[in-house]
């Protein structure tokens, strides 16, 4: 079992995905860290973006062997990549079909805060695809995040 944390501006007491904003790195769903400090950057972010509730840390236990079942659908990105920026560009296309991917849980590394900027600069025809990964590599240095975007896999979650 590996530990692994959520930030918010609330108390999670039981995850769901109606919460969840579309567009994100991995699309609509719920997303964890196994870095505590990423967890709390989060929870601030959030607070600050919506000026309310409080910087909260919430803890789950999962079991990773899960990540090597067939009994759900998992794709894991082990490091950034061009596969990794177009599956990124593809859940933050605003203009794409939503949701653009029906997998239970994704791994991956977490995009630059700039993403949008860079990825309009991509699409334009500016930057490469090469250089498209450069660019959304996150600045605090490699960092993965959880996603979670189906109610099944949310109950493979347990509260610590």
């Amino acid at each position: 079992m590996i530990r692994l944390y959520h930030g918010s501006n609330t108390k999670i007491e039981v995850p769901d995905l109606t919460h969840s904003k579309p567009f994100k790195d991995f699309g609509r769903g719920f997303y964890l860290s196994e870095e505590k400090q990423q967890a709390w950057d989060m929870a601030f972010q959030k607070v600050n973006q919506t000026q309310e509730g409080k910087a909260e840390i919430t803890e789950f236990l999962f079991d990773e062997t899960v990540l090597l079942s067939d009994d759900y659908k998992v794709l894991n990105f082990p490091d950034y990549s061009e596969e990794w920026a177009l599956f990124v560009l593809a859940n933050r296309n605003k203009n794409a079909k939503q949701p653009y991917h029906d997998y239970d849980i994704v791994y991956g590394p977490i995009a630059n805060d700039g993403v949008t900027y860079q990825l309009r600069r991509y699409e334009g025809g500016v930057i490469s695809l090469a250089r498209l990964v450069e660019e959304l590599k996150y600045a605090k240095g490699i960092t993965f995040q959880y996603f979670f975007g189906t109610e099944r896999a949310l109950q493979l979650l347990r509260r610590s």
